[in-house]
């Protein structure tokens, strides 16, 4: 698998607009590469004959509650204030890459 190099690191963080200083990106590094083995532990499991499942429950669950309607504000009404729109939604500046 791909080695995270500080380089890498800092690029990545570049383009989300943060700034790492050298502990940060070391402790990125040995985060990263331990979420690696992980990886490669999973990997090995044999699931060959597992069949797949949708949902993480085998029984159906019945304790998750239905939603409940509760006011919303019109599209109308939470476009009035918007110093910037284009097509009915809000443009905002880019902050990422």
């Amino acid at each position: 698998m791909e080695k995270f190099s500080k380089e890498m690191l800092r690029k990545l963080a570049n383009q989300v607009m943060f700034d790492l200083n050298d502990q940060e990106c070391e402790e990125l590094q040995e985060e990263f590469e331990t979420y690696l083995k992980q990886l490669e532990l999973l990997n090995k499991i044999d699931t060959e004959h597992v069949e797949e499942m949708v949902y993480p429950f085998e029984a159906p669950t019945s304790f998750i509650r239905n939603d409940d309607e509760v006011y919303a504000i019109s599209q109308e009404d939470a476009m009035k204030n918007v110093p910037q729109a284009s097509e009915n939604y809000v443009v905002v500046p880019k902050v990422v890459k």
